[in-house]
């Protein structure tokens, strides 16, 4: 499975507060929208989720992420 393809399949099944808090992390770290977000982690070069998110965002998601297989 590729990065993008964890990614995607990590959002679909978040909760919407858990995907917001997510999307807006990273916005917010690389001044983009949301959209250029979905566009950036789910696209063909996507890294890893993780590797967009610091601090208690990241740390959380990776529990999260490790709990759905998909870490």
């Amino acid at each position: 499975m590729t990065n993008a393809q964890k990614n995607y399949a990590f959002l679909r099944t978040a909760t919407a507060a858990t995907r917001d808090q997510i999307l807006e992390a990273i916005g917010g770290h690389y001044g983009i929208t949301r959209s250029e977000v979905q566009d950036e982690v789910t696209g063909a070069d996507a890294e890893h989720l993780l590797d967009y998110l610091t601090g208690s965002v990241r740390t959380a998601t990776s529990l999260l992420m490790r709990r759905a297989g998909l870490a």
